[in-house]
Formats: structure tokens, sequence, C-alpha cells
């Protein structure tokens, strides 16, 4: 194997893993299980309850 055909095939294989692992990513986001986790989220810079400082407050 030549180093160019080395090079194609690894850039090949790293194009399909990471299509792959962004398919992933846009399943688990859009999965309509996790709507509840994200919409908590969204809302947690808007609660009051965080603006609370940790520990004693120095």
């Amino acid at each position: 194997m030549t180093h160019q055909a080395a090079t194609v095939l690894s850039q090949t294989i790293a194009l399909i893993l990471f299509v792959g692992l962004f398919v992933g990513i846009l399943a688990y986001v859009f999965w309509p299980g996790n709507k509840a986790k994200f919409d908590e989220a969204a809302e947690l810079p808007l609660d009051d309850d965080n603006d609370k400082p940790e520990g004693d407050g120095r």
C-alpha cells in the first residue's frame, strides 16, 4: 500500500466516522424523549433560585 492510498483510505474512514457521529448527535438532540431535559435546561438561566451564591457567599 502506497502512502497516497493509505492517506485516501484514512481520510475516507475519518469522514464516515464523523458523519456517523454527527447523525448520532442529531438523532439524540431531536429524539422526542429528550425534549423535557432540553426544556428544563433552557429555563435554567431564568430561574431565580440560581441567582443565589453557593456556599457562604464569600
